[in-house]
């Protein structure tokens, strides 16, 4: 258990460290940054071998020995160990990125210090078993991402970063008096012990009331339709690296995981508040697929794509059946994979070509091999092309929509797939192939880097080869474990409390 609060050790040690020796040592700061995703990497792995050989497969900290609900306590549970993996495999390869990237920018040690920040409230989110915690921690990792979004301070940068820090704080607004209210009904504020009193007392007037603050405050940090206004300007105007860890994973773990903790394990998961999500899901899937139509800047494509993206992701966890949410896990991780590989691609797009506009690129297939093949790769997987990560996802989802006898979610889901598929042919296939009439190959300006060609590279192998986690005995076990802790809903709470025992 002793390993369990190193996930914000590390990640706040880097991040002081990195002050303290960043503006001094020019190097240092790539050195922190780098060896502490990839000691969080190991750690996260170290968890799931860990978890496996755990008795009843959770793990409760008790921070400075206090006994929850008293005290304050950090859970392990299935669940756990695939966000923690999914968040800093990704932060690793950025990071790895972001070596050679970011040196367009002074004050390179400023950027990794509020990366690590960043990094350092995903998985406090994510390890928390307290819920006014689970709200610190959120708070710490979107002031980092607002300050992340207005890194360059151009104009654009920062009209983008207000209108993110705005809208986020009135998200954080719902969560924290939804927090209040909670409290006040239950008086506690352990998540576990949370759960036991709402099932003890039974169905309150104020659930619903809470539930819809909550449902507009993470709905909000998870960009769903109608919350996404601030989305297709932040995502765009940070540096790519930021843009890759936003999408990738920082609205899964602010909104989609913290959703999914409370309203699965906290209230258990109501056939009003599913067919609410549903809906949600259904609205973000194909407004975000509208938009992304008339898209001819590229990360903004990638970011309307996001808003489409999200709503596959909670419609398989809307469904509740165990095949849906695992389809839905499946696609977080996917989604995870090939949206931040296609937000670095776009950095090293703009980068070499001087432009973010699809209709001054051409040829990049050609010029950038490497760039070119990885950027294909992505948009095949996100369109659903097997044997492609993204296709398998999605196909879970759609025949769990079949099983679970909802046909026309089915048809839905297909009829988005077809439209993503249309918009990135339209958009970036002249980008990739073409050779007429498009952008002047000597104004190519700079080539990737060694750093951010093999993060671009292992991105792309992990969206071609993603599909073997369903292979039993390679990823299926660690999908199947992290469904069945939301599938099981308010057990959780015994779970917790057997493992103080």
């Amino acid at each position: 258990m002793t390993v369990v609060p190193f996930f914000i050790i590390v990640s706040l040690g880097a991040a002081f460290l990195i002050s303290v020796f960043g503006k001094h040592y020019k190097r240092s700061s790539d050195y922190l940054a780098n060896s502490a995703c990839f000691i969080l990497l190991a750690l996260s792995l170290y968890t799931l071998n860990l978890i496996c050989k755990t008795p009843n497969h959770i793990l409760v900290y008790r921070v400075g020995g206090w006994i929850p609900p008293i005290g304050i306590s950090m859970v392990i549970d299935c669940l756990t160990p695939f966000m923690l993996i999914t968040v800093n495999l990704v932060a690793f390869l950025i990071a790895i990125y972001s070596i050679n990237y970011m040196e367009r920018y002074t004050d390179k040690w400023k950027f990794y210090t509020l990366f690590m920040l960043m990094l350092a409230g995903m998985n406090g989110i994510i390890i928390t078993g307290d819920i006014f915690n689970l709200f610190v921690f959120l708070e710490i990792a979107a002031i980092s991402s607002y300050a992340l979004v207005a890194f360059g301070t151009e104009a654009e940068e920062l009209e983008a970063s207000f209108k993110y820090a705005v809208m986020g704080s009135v998200g954080s607004s719902f969560i924290l008096l939804g927090i209040a209210i909670l409290y006040s009904y239950t008086s506690t504020l352990n998540m576990a012990d949370m759960a036991k009193a709402i099932t003890q007392k039974g169905p309150a007037k104020i659930l619903p009331f809470v539930s819809v603050l909550f449902l507009m405050g993470f709905g909000l940090k998870a960009a769903l339709v109608p919350f996404h206004a601030w989305l297709p300007d932040a995502h765009p105007s940070a540096p790519a690296p930021i843009s890759a860890m936003l999408s990738g994973v920082l609205i899964k773990v602010l909104g989609i995981y913290a959703l999914s903790r409370i309203f699965f394990n906290v209230f258990g998961m109501s056939q009003a508040v599913s067919r609410i999500f549903i809906i949600l899901a259904i609205a973000s899937m194909v407004v975000g697929s509208i938009l992304a139509f008339g898209q001819s800047d590229i990360k903004r494509l990638f970011a309307y794509s996001s808003i489409s993206q999200i709503g596959y992701i909670v419609l398989g966890l809307a469904i509740g059946t165990p095949l849906s949410i695992m389809g839905g896990l499946f696609h977080l991780f996917n989604h995870s994979i090939f949206k931040s590989l296609l937000f670095l691609n776009s950095g090293v797009i703009e980068h070499s070509i001087g432009t973010r506009d699809l209709k001054k690129m051409s040829g990049i297939l050609y010029k950038m091999p490497v760039t070119g093949y990885t950027t294909l790769i992505g948009a095949l997987s996100i369109c659903g092309i097997p044997p492609l990560g993204g296709f398998w996802s999605k196909l879970i989802i759609i025949f769990a929509c079949i099983q679970a006898n909802h046909p026309v979610l089915a048809l839905i889901a297909i009829f988005v797939s077809i439209l993503t598929l249309a918009y990135y042919f339209k958009a970036v296939t002249p980008a990739l192939f073409g050779r007429e009439d498009g952008q002047d190959y000597k104004s190519f300006r700079k080539k990737a880097s060694w750093a951010m060609n093999a993060s671009m590279i292992a991105l792309a192998t992990l969206s071609i080869i993603s599909g073997l986690m369903l292979v039993p005995n390679l990823g299926a076990g660690l999908l199947k474990d992290a469904t069945s802790v939301l599938a099981n809903g308010i057990s959780y709470a015994n779970l917790v409390f057997e493992a103080l025992k």
